[in-house]
């Protein structure tokens, strides 16, 4: 495919204005969107505001004057649209870690008196899902809470068995390694024909990929604010909890913002009523600002826009790559067909780590999962067609001249 015809593709795409809503670095590529999204020129206006008139200027008043007490459920509501979810269900607060161990704890209450105690999930599943479930069954024990663990082939034959004690399912729609997508809607009716109710991890799909859940009856879920939506390093997270549920649910994490009157100061706590109860401690106003701001991008585009550039993006790395013989040795672990992956595309190799870091010194950033996976995340909102073509370039020169088995590049950074 020739150059002229990648950047007619750039002229024709009706998403290309996006990208001068970025801070992009010139002569860089990035395909690193879906660990820390790049950083948009409405964030860094907001942060510096946040900095130098509200903090700098109103210091405290600003909590009422510029509402940072309700930035929590201002940005929430930005983000319930891309989940597909309806107002009051969706909340910015804590980490993706912090949030599931919230949501897990209300839904195994809600089993309580079923004696289901088992918490299903996959074994390649993202670590930090897997650490809050055993954090959750050493804090209430194994007659409580108990980890399952099975591959992602077995899910639905383990979720059927029948005498399984199954109160949650706990899974990540798109697998952090493969980019390999799980059917949302077919397994939370499963679960629930089943008896278990659902917890989804959102971190690769929110901003990227069409989500329904309310229309999918999903129960909980979590995602986080610094992949696909551009918050910053360390954003805040989200917990989204379908409104059938919070009338009738616990949260464990008991923090003065989630009472129902927190300048009150009371010492016994009144959880607040609906989404809010999630809440706990005081919300970091700075980092929850960028988010904010950022998320002001999916104003007037729609997700469905996104994953329709988002496949056109990988599948034009796909088709370059195929003219290259030289990267044949790259394998590709990611589903071929778009519509079974996420918005990456993995590949395995032996060197995977070293072809990163030799890409990162042609300005062409990547990442790198253990053991052996070179990963490429595309964000459609920063991304150019001519981007793709300049990478596959890039790749090509460094497998042709062999330039990733310098020792250099071998040296492994504490951060990979």
């Amino acid at each position: 495919m020739k150059l002229q015809q990648i950047i007619e593709l750039d002229k024709c795409d009706s998403l290309a204005r996006k990208r001068e809503e970025f801070e992009l670095p010139e002569d860089k590529i990035y395909l690193d969107g879906n660990s820390l999204g790049p950083l948009t020129k409405k964030s860094a206006l907001r942060v510096r505001e946040v900095i130098e008139q509200q903090w700098g200027q109103d210091l405290i008043s600003s909590w009422n004057s510029h509402r940072w007490i309700d930035l929590p459920c201002v940005a929430g509501e930005k983000i319930a649209p891309l989940l597909g979810a309806e107002p009051g269900q969706v909340i910015c607060c804590d980490s993706i870690s912090i949030n599931l161990y919230k949501l897990l704890a209300c839904a195994l209450q809600k089993q309580a008196k079923s004696e289901r105690n088992i918490i299903l999930s996959q074994q390649d599943n993202f670590p930090t899902d897997l650490y809050a479930v055993e954090g959750l069954a050493q804090l209430t024990g194994e007659t409580s809470c108990e980890l399952m663990l099975a591959d992602e082939t077995s899910i639905s034959s383990v979720l059927t068995n029948p005498g399984n004690r199954i109160a949650v399912l706990l899974l990540t729609q798109v697998n952090f390694r493969t980019g390999k997508l799980h059917d949302i809607q077919q397994l939370t009716e499963l679960a629930h024909q089943h008896g278990a109710l659902v917890v989804w991890d959102l971190a690769h799909s929110t901003g990227v990929l069409p989500l329904r859940l309310d229309d999918w009856n999903v129960d909980f879920a979590v995602g986080c604010g610094y992949k696909y939506l551009n918050g910053g390093p360390g954003a805040p997270a989200f917990i989204y909890a379908a409104k059938r549920h919070l009338s009738s649910i616990n949260q464990p994490l008991k923090g003065w913002m989630g009472h129902r009157d927190p300048f009150e100061f009371s010492s016994r706590y009144q959880a607040a009523d609906g989404i809010t109860q999630f809440l706990c401690g005081t919300p970091s106003i700075i980092s929850m600002s960028a988010l904010d701001a950022a998320l002001e991008l999916y104003a007037d585009i729609s997700v469905d826009q996104v994953r329709t550039k988002s496949i056109a993006l990988s599948e034009l790395f796909l088709t370059l790559k195929d003219e290259h013989e030289c990267l044949a040795s790259l394998v590709l672990v990611s589903p071929r067909r778009s519509s079974l992956r996420g918005s990456q595309l993995a590949f395995e190799h032996t060197s995977a780590y070293a072809i990163c870091q030799a890409l990162a010194e042609r300005q062409v950033v990547a990442d790198f999962r253990h053991p052996n996976i070179l990963r490429l995340g595309f964000s459609p909102l920063a991304l150019r067609y001519e981007d793709i073509w300049k990478s596959v370039q890039a790749l090509s020169e460094v497998m042709t001249q062999q330039i990733y088995l310098e020792d250099r590049f071998k040296r492994r950074a504490r951060v990979t």
